[in-house]
């Protein structure tokens, strides 16, 4: 399971994961070509056009995860990549894993960036425990029904990460600041491991009193807190 930075920044990969990389021909990917631009940028010292792919993503019918565990079975390494961060955790990459398991081959994770366990770590929220909830329903009514059931969560002492398409960053963030209570502490972290990092926590009650910081079309974890 090999993590692919989230931005641009390929400084932020152990050494040791190029290794790994250079080691390879075979790759289960969620899209064929970031992946290969990955690969490329990371300096794996091969050609490209010599490795083999098979793409693992949302539209993937199970049928076809299988014969992508096939090579395996006979011997051979595989390495998944996500599009950004780390595989399995809010990106693709579990149900092969899991075929693995069950057909006793191992799974070996790589050390490498996580947008949700950056963000936890520079948010000063609680990280003892804490809950990712992906995305938020589309439709106003819903999303602030879910707004504040994970703001009672946090009141409880979990910490709640969640994210949203980079283009609805900014309308998500406004009814947050309409259904979060004052007191509430809401994190904002957006382009993390890029030159334009930001990641802020603040009550809610302050947030509204500064000018809103400029999350559209970035890349963002919400976290709510006590």
């Amino acid at each position: 399971m090999i993590p692919c930075p989230i931005g641009d920044a390929y400084d932020v990969l152990p050494e040791a994961n190029r290794a790994v990389l250079q080691s390879l021909d075979y790759f289960i990917v969620e899209n064929v070509r970031s992946a290969r631009r990955f690969l490329s940028r990371a300096g794996i010292g091969k050609p490209i056009d010599g490795l083999t792919f098979a793409e693992c993503n949302e539209h993937t019918r199970p049928e076809a995860l299988q014969p992508m565990i096939q090579p395996l079975l006979e011997g051979r390494d595989a390495g998944f990549v996500s599009e950004a961060g780390v595989p399995g955790v809010a990106d693709p990459g579990a149900d092969i894993a899991a075929l693995c398991h069950r057909a006793g081959i191992r799974v070996v994770p790589l050390v490498g960036p996580s947008s949700i366990l950056l963000a936890l770590m520079a948010s000063g929220q609680n990280g003892q425990s804490f809950a990712f909830n992906g995305y938020l329903p589309v439709k106003p009514p819903e999303r602030a029904r879910a707004l504040r059931m994970f703001e009672k969560r946090a009141g409880g002492g979990q910490s709640q990460l969640f994210i949203e398409a980079p283009y609805r960053n900014a309308k998500l963030f406004a009814e947050m600041l309409e259904v979060l209570s004052p007191h509430t502490r809401l994190t904002v972290a957006a382009d993390i491991t890029s030159p334009s990092e930001f990641i802020l926590t603040l009550p809610v009650a302050l947030w509204r009193s500064r000018p809103r910081p400029d999350i559209d079309k970035r890349p963002a974890i919400f976290i709510i807190g006590q």
